[in-house]
């Protein structure tokens, strides 16, 4: 990318960093990697981390350094970075480690779809959007794995879906024609040999309502929430905690599906379910609904009112 943020020469191939949340080894990355190496299409970068941090949202690392360690990919330069995934996206765009800002930030392909709020929750779209951030177009893909349906030659599948997607946009790019002001969030359905289609869409309200079950052993914990919302017992526990120190005092919990709250609009998580790829605009604003602007206000005059003496 140039520094006005567009492909300029017309023999350029433009360059595509990848990033995830599953980790630097995950098979989602792995195939996405293979398919644009093998393309000869763009130029590519990977900046992922290190080890799995799914559902860490677009936390950051600010209290200490992070580490970058080389990682052989063939046809492309790597590096596993010990954060999270919006630390390898703003560490991957900033000319530290690649010798140039890339034309595009493509974070996944994540195993679980990611719609309605679960958006919030995702790692894969905070790669993404921390690219939006600075102004580079950005795309998030997750591809909705179906434990003991789905198995790892399907993210195969989900990247050639996506290839034409990618292509499109760097086409956009290079025209000078492709616009900043959101960045792209692509579901692939379960199914993908028989997908339906591309169709946009919007984010939804879906949602697995969680509670916690007390359990005795911290190594029970950890386990992975599919696509299905489901909780993935096949999955190795995973603990940031050394276990070794905790004493007998200490009481463990693990997060269990409480309930299933499905909007029936048509939206990203219905349309995903219904078999099409779905593309979703977004940004990073999160503007409420103008009845609640309305109620509020109304509502604020009063905070004076409550504030008086004779209101406590």
């Amino acid at each position: 990318m140039e520094k006005d943020g567009f492909i300029k020469s017309s023999d350029h191939k433009p360059t595509v960093m990848i990033t995830n949340d599953d980790g630097i080894d995950a098979p989602g990355l792995r195939a996405l990697v293979r398919l644009l190496v093998s393309s000869r299409l763009f130029n590519i970068f990977v900046c992922a981390p290190d080890s799995e941090k799914s559902a860490v949202s677009h936390s950051i690392t600010w209290l200490h350094p992070v580490s970058a360690k080389p990682v052989h990919i063939d046809g492309a330069t790597a590096f596993a970075i010990s954060g999270t995934p919006a630390d390898c996206t703003s560490i991957g765009i900033s000319q530290t480690l690649f010798p140039s800002v890339p034309d595009l930030v493509v974070s996944g392909i994540n195993m679980g779809s990611n719609c309605g709020y679960h958006i919030v929750y995702s790692g894969t779209v905070a790669g993404a959007r921390e690219a939006f951030f600075s102004g580079i177009p950005a795309v998030s893909i997750s591809f909705d794995w179906a434990r003991g349906k789905s198995n790892t030659d399907d993210f195969t599948l989900a990247a050639e879906v996506c290839l034409p997607i990618i292509r499109a946009i760097t086409a956009e790019i290079r025209n000078q024609t492709y616009p900043i002001s959101c960045f792209l969030n692509v579901d692939v359905p379960t199914d993908v040999s028989n997908h339906k289609g591309y169709k946009l869409t919007k984010q939804g309200k879906s949602i697995f309502r969680m509670g916690w079950k007390q359990v005795t052993d911290p190594m029970q914990g950890g386990n992975k929430m599919t696509s299905s919302m489901e909780m993935d017992t096949d999955s190795p526990a995973k603990t940031g905690t050394d276990t070794s120190s905790l004493s007998q005092d200490h009481l463990f919990f693990k997060r269990e599906v409480k309930d299933v709250v499905i909007d029936d609009e048509d939206t990203d998580h219905r349309s995903v379910k219904e078999g099409y790829i779905t593309i979703t605009p977004l940004e990073a604003l999160s503007q409420p609904a103008t009845d609640s602007r309305d109620y509020f206000k109304k509502w604020l005059p009063t905070v004076v009112d409550h504030s008086a003496p004779s209101a406590l």
